[in-house]
């Protein structure tokens, strides 16, 4: 697992574009301002990219990957054609399956159910209807959470509306493969529940 993943606040930057098909954001540490990741999305197919401009723009299919600022694969994130509700898939930096995000029906503000490989429950990413709010719990305990709101080091370097803090509790351990779920499901908040 890349040492980057060890950190425990993240700060994520939407590229912006007028005319923008594909999903890409950059990945800073927000306690020296550098940019560590870059999350992509190169793989997107022509009629994709056609449907990202209409409608149907959260169901279609997507493929980012999370490199280091070198280029060195960290994780993937993919989703097919998505009818009713999202399954999305991680894969680690050797392409193994790290685990599946479930999409609940009917919830507001959105949810997620956080599997392991085998299909048991991790924990649930779930938002506030209210606010761009979203929490990673289990047994009513947070792992970690995802705002909009940063009053830390970087407050005016980063002002922008399409930019969010990832915060991971520091009882989760170093070099643990839920460090890579909660950090994949950060890019599908946006782009399966908030586009």
């Amino acid at each position: 697992m890349n040492a980057n993943l060890n950190l425990n606040l993240f700060f994520v930057k939407e590229h912006v574009g007028m005319f923008k098909a594909a999903n890409n954001y950059d990945i800073y540490d927000p306690d020296n301002q550098r940019m560590i990741m870059t999350c992509r999305e190169e793989k997107l197919g022509f009629f994709t990219k056609l449907l990202r401009f209409t409608n149907y723009k959260r169901m279609t299919p997507f493929h980012i990957e999370i490199k280091t600022t070198e280029g060195e694969q960290i994780l993937t994130v993919k989703r097919g054609i998505a009818w009713f509700r999202s399954t999305v898939e991680v894969l680690d930096e050797n392409g193994k399956l790290v685990g599946i995000f479930k999409q609940k029906l009917f919830t507001i503000g959105g949810k997620f159910n956080i599997l392991d490989p085998k299909g048991e429950m991790l924990c649930m990413l779930k938002g506030k209807w209210t606010s761009w709010d979203f929490r990673f719990i289990k047994d009513n305990v947070e792992f970690a959470h995802v705002s909009k709101k940063w009053a830390g080091i970087g407050k005016e370097l980063f002002t922008s509306a399409d930019n969010y803090m990832l915060s991971i509790d520091e009882r989760v351990p170093k070099d643990n493969p839920i460090r890579i779920l909660i950090l994949a499901a950060v890019m599908c908040i946006d782009m399966v529940l908030k586009e």
